[in-house]
């Protein structure tokens, strides 16, 4: 009697068959943003090597999970552009485009950290320099995505006057993400006041847009507010310190403080 051959699966479609059963995502793609400050810990200048080791494994963990991962890093742990400018009497413009190359370093800091862990990586700069990055490109972002590279947007918007938080509002919207995670450095969400300095603080566990800016809550720049209420792009603010909080946080799990249209 002949016995039947199972058909043998191309890798292409043991890959499809890998992502389906993984457990469904509250959120599949998200932009990950994190402050340069974020990533100096506790010196005051730099990058602390136990503080992006902590962050690049969180990242291997949301893909793991099947989750596409986008990310924007500042650069104030380089310079800063604002308080720089003013104290040596430099052009503001001129000061953001210095803010912009650190935000490049860092992300090629990040780019070498990550690739350590066997991830895929790419990082688009806004502003050309093809010898380190390729160009930004929105379909060609939006499709090392969906072929679960972790993408890392560099230099801004490649404009001055604008942060890297509206950076991240805008290329969350322009990649159609489900979630800006914002990142902080051991503050689990929004307060009234900085927790580290005042033990009384309260902690949001939700905030509608209207009311991050009626309160002035010091999160994100208003114009990066601003174009995520326009775009109805949910925020979600965590600590990224904590273990696991990027993976409970794409599960549905609440983590921190969110943001959105409506409690």
């Amino acid at each position: 009697m002949q016995v039947p051959v199972e058909p043998q699966m191309s890798d292409d479609t043991q890959s499809e068959t890998d992502q389906t059963n993984l457990s469904p995502l509250k959120y599949k793609r998200v932009l990950l943003k994190i402050s340069g400050e974020a990533l100096m810990g506790e010196q005051s200048f730099g990058i602390n090597p136990d503080v992006i080791e902590t962050i690049a494994e969180e990242v291997l963990k949301g893909v793991q999970l099947g989750a596409q991962i986008a990310i924007v890093v500042g650069g104030g742990n380089i310079f800063r552009g604002v308080q720089t400018s003013a104290k040596l009497g430099m052009d503001r413009a001129a000061a953001d485009y210095v803010g912009m190359l650190a935000t490049v370093m860092n992300s090629l800091i990040l780019h070498g950290v990550l690739k350590k862990k066997g991830l895929e990586i790419r990082v688009l700069s806004a502003i050309a320099m093809d010898r380190v990055a390729e160009p930004y490109i929105r379909l060609r972002a939006v499709r090392h995505l969906e072929k679960s590279r972790v993408v890392i947007f560099a230099a801004g918007t490649g404009n001055p006057f604008f942060s890297t938080d509206t950076t991240a509002a805008l290329r969350a919207a322009e990649i159609s993400a489900d979630v800006i995670l914002m990142a902080k450095n051991k503050v689990d969400g929004v307060y009234d006041k900085d927790p580290n300095i005042s033990p009384d603080a309260q902690k949001f566990d939700k905030l509608t847009y209207d009311e991050l800016l009626r309160k002035d809550l010091k999160v994100m720049d208003q114009t990066a507010v601003s174009l995520c209420k326009d775009t109805k792009m949910p925020i979600i603010v965590f600590d990224f310190a904590k273990p696991n909080a990027i993976s409970n946080i794409l599960k549905g799990t609440a983590e921190g403080t969110y943001i959105g249209v409506t409690l």
